[in-house]
């Protein structure tokens, strides 16, 4: 990544005790302040999702910058900034795009821009920078076709067939929380109105057909445990690589889906926050998000592809029917009433 102009249009931040100017900062000056951090800590970035291991790799590889993650939820990557505050030992995190705002309420974020801002679209942002999304994810169905004759296509056929759907953690988990959220506008719905949604999921809960695994993951889709689940389509097509692709059938449902987004947010408090500011500005290098995409993310940039990694992707025409949030005011208000509502009219029809 080679970057000559300086920041633009960023504020001064402050990170624990110190105030940082960002916006009088060169890429090369933020460059040379990460390498004497030479360290950096993340949360819920693992190796594994969305092949973070690479832009870990390259970011030790270019600027000699030794990292560690804690792999945990979003709810709890903001809760654990918010709770250590200068006695911070995390100082970047990604999180489903509705917990950016707030972390950016609790007041525990550090605004800053990148080089790449005017390359992002206005939904995938803060304004000031706040928080940024740097992949997204479009919710999609894995079939195990060795279970099941015939993967489902539509929310109707889902909705007419006799196997067992794995939806994931609704109470806490992005990934399931958008699932349900995609249901509701399949059946009429939306970000404020969750109902036909739930309704939906409570049904095949009532019919048995909700299963009782918290979570696909490929132990339990290798071992045959899984029959049908939701999971975003970078997930589902990394899990079926691991085990056998063919073995396994991958779908955006045809009536509608939500494309989602995962946003880096920068630790107000971080102790190394310049090593934060940069891995920010690789994320979203060409480089950084092609590492993205060889973990089967679809880049927020537009960029080019090498044709191996795009053909790890699903075709664009899987996409037609896809929804992005317009509301994030009332999806936050939604999200923060489904894990009740879940457990009071769906959980309890699990058998």
């Amino acid at each position: 990544m080679v970057i000559t102009t300086s920041v633009t249009g960023c504020q001064s931040s402050k990170s624990g005790e110190n105030e940082i100017d960002t916006s009088s900062l060169t890429i090369q000056q933020i460059e040379e302040k990460a390498k004497e951090e030479g360290k950096l800590a993340s949360l819920g970035m693992p190796d594994t999702w969305a092949n973070w291991v690479e832009t870990w790799e390259d970011i030790e590889s270019k600027y000699g910058i030794k990292h560690n993650d804690t792999d945990m939820s979003s709810a709890e990557e903001v809760a654990k900034f918010d709770a250590e505050k200068n006695n911070a030992t995390a100082d970047i995190g990604d999180v489903g795009i509705s917990f950016g705002p707030i972390a950016e309420n609790k007041g525990v974020t550090m605004a800053y821009k990148t080089s790449y801002w005017d390359e992002i679209p206005d939904w995938a942002k803060d304004d000031d920078g706040d928080w940024i999304v740097g992949y997204t994810g479009t919710i999609a169905i894995i079939t195990d076709k060795t279970k099941v004759d015939k993967a489902p296509q539509s929310w109707e056929d889902l909705k007419n067939g006799n196997y067992k759907v794995c939806v994931g953690d609704v109470t806490k988990a992005t990934q399931a929380q958008n699932a349900v959220l995609s249901a509701a506008y399949a059946f009429g719905g939306d970000e404020s109105n969750l109902q036909p949604g739930i309704d939906f999921f409570a049904e095949l809960a009532k019919n048995g057909r909700i299963s009782s695994i918290s979570d696909a993951k490929p132990a339990n889709l290798e071992k045959g445990e899984i029959e049908v689940a939701f999971l975003w389509d970078f997930n589902a097509i990394n899990y079926a690589d691991q085990i056998d692709r063919d073995r396994f059938e991958i779908t955006i449902l045809d009536e509608a889906s939500v494309m989602s987004g995962y946003a880096t947010i920068i630790n107000k408090y971080a102790k190394n926050p310049h090593a934060a500011i940069l891995a920010r500005e690789y994320i979203l290098s060409d480089e950084g998000q092609e590492n993205l995409a060889k973990g089967y993310a679809r880049p927020i940039r537009n960029v080019e592809l090498s044709e191996d990694v795009k053909s790890k992707l699903l075709d664009d025409s899987e996409y037609k029917n896809v929804i992005t949030i317009s509301d994030y005011e009332a999806w936050e208000k939604s999200a923060k009433e489904l894990p009740q509502k879940w457990q009071q009219e769906v959980l309890v029809h699990v058998k």
